[in-house]
């Protein structure tokens, strides 16, 4: 088998990274998943669905695929931005994924787990 292309997963958690990632539970007033071709939104959400305090957080995986990392990138930073999850007091990732994809580290492949201590 011969591997193509570039493929990027975000996790949409309601959680606050102002607040060091605590879980933020409550009811979703707002799902709205992203379209077009090579987006994969894998999810459980619907409207009204609620996100306990007890166990995981994630909602969604938002996947993108393209040919080349620079046009995945593209393809998710359009996804994230068409996407809409959430609820009153809920605080949902992907904002703070989107600010994720245009990090310049994030962008040349050139980052580790320190890209996100150096964010706070």
């Amino acid at each position: 088998m011969r591997l193509q292309g570039h493929a990027i997963e975000c996790r949409l958690n309601a959680e606050d990274p102002e607040r060091g990632f605590a879980p933020t539970p409550g009811r979703l007033e707002v799902c709205t998943p992203p379209g077009g071709p090579w987006v994969r939104f894998d999810s459980h959400c619907e409207v009204g669905s609620v996100v306990p305090p007890h166990y995981d957080s994630m909602i969604a995986k938002v996947i993108a695929w393209a040919p080349d990392r620079t046009a995945a990138l593209a393809r998710m930073a359009r996804a994230l931005d068409e996407t809409r999850i959430g609820g009153r007091g809920m605080a949902v990732l992907t904002a703070f994924q989107r600010e994720l994809l245009d990090d310049p580290r994030f962008r040349a492949g050139a980052h580790d787990t320190g890209l996100l201590a150096s964010r706070g």
